[in-house]
């Protein structure tokens, strides 16, 4: 097979149907081996593109239902665990003042919507299925927000979103960084030195617990937070829930 059929086998997985082109070309550029078979090359490709994004997914969430939004947020593993303190880590990372928020490799994280006040929502998911979940959900609630089909990988086209927006502008960037580097090696840098001048601030986020056995992770991630030191401005750092939020802004903010 060549490169585009491979790609189209690739997704037939239903999980995978809907992922950003990007993603999936990358996915595969990392497994392709010549010396294996097709059907080895497509097994592997699927198998990275699930340590990337299906940690945060479940095929419940892929049909469109009129569930409560406490319903969504349990039955994603990555704001299962963060439901319990909406309240607490929006208060604590918001403030009070208006802003928009980009949340950047949301799942399906716009359903927390109710714990924010003043703000304006614009969501980048690449699982095409909850991003319409999403929308489906922002349009019958009338909320001043949207969720928009894009990989991250698409820095350029992120920036000029960020940048036509007016106002407060804070960037989550919560449980991402992780599946970025699975796919691209300091992309996280990359991409954090591209978007941190165009906002307020930004936050990102890691698991520090396993989220089944609830284990601590004996990975503390130095290399992201070191790089954060270095280059920008923390303005805040803690703990909750099994989730540490790292808040920073530019150097040269005042």
């Amino acid at each position: 097979m060549d490169k585009q059929q491979i790609i189209k086998k690739i997704m037939e997985k239903h999980e995978l149907r809907e992922l950003p082109m990007e993603d999936v070309e990358m996915a595969l550029s990392l497994c392709f081996k010549k010396k294996n078979a097709d059907e080895e090359n497509i097994e592997c490709t699927r198998e990275l593109l699930h340590s990337a994004y299906g940690a945060f997914s479940s095929r419940k969430l892929f049909v469109l239902r009129d569930r409560e939004p406490e319903w969504i947020l349990r039955k994603h593993l990555s704001t299962r665990e963060r439901l319990p303190h909406y309240k607490e880590i929006y208060s604590r990372i918001l403030g009070k003042s208006k802003k928009t928020i980009f949340d950047l490799g949301a799942g399906v994280n716009g359903f927390s919507l109710g714990f924010i006040s003043k703000t304006k929502y614009v969501g980048i998911e690449g699982i095409g299925q909850l991003v319409s979940l999403m929308n489906h959900y922002f349009k019958k609630q009338k909320l001043n927000a949207k969720a928009i089909h894009l990989s991250l990988f698409q820095m350029e086209k992120i920036k000029s979103l960020i940048k036509k927006e007016k106002g407060k502008k804070i960037v989550f960037l919560f449980k991402v960084l992780d599946s970025l580097e699975a796919l691209k090696r300091d992309y996280s840098k990359k991409l954090l030195l591209g978007i941190t001048p165009l906002v307020e601030k930004i936050v990102v986020s890691f698991a520090t617990r396993s989220m089944i056995s609830r284990k601590p992770f004996n990975v503390k991630r130095k290399w992201i937070v070191n790089f954060i030191k270095q280059n920008f401005k923390i303005t805040d750092d803690f703990e909750i829930g099994g989730e540490r939020y790292i808040v920073f802004e530019n150097k040269n903010e005042a």
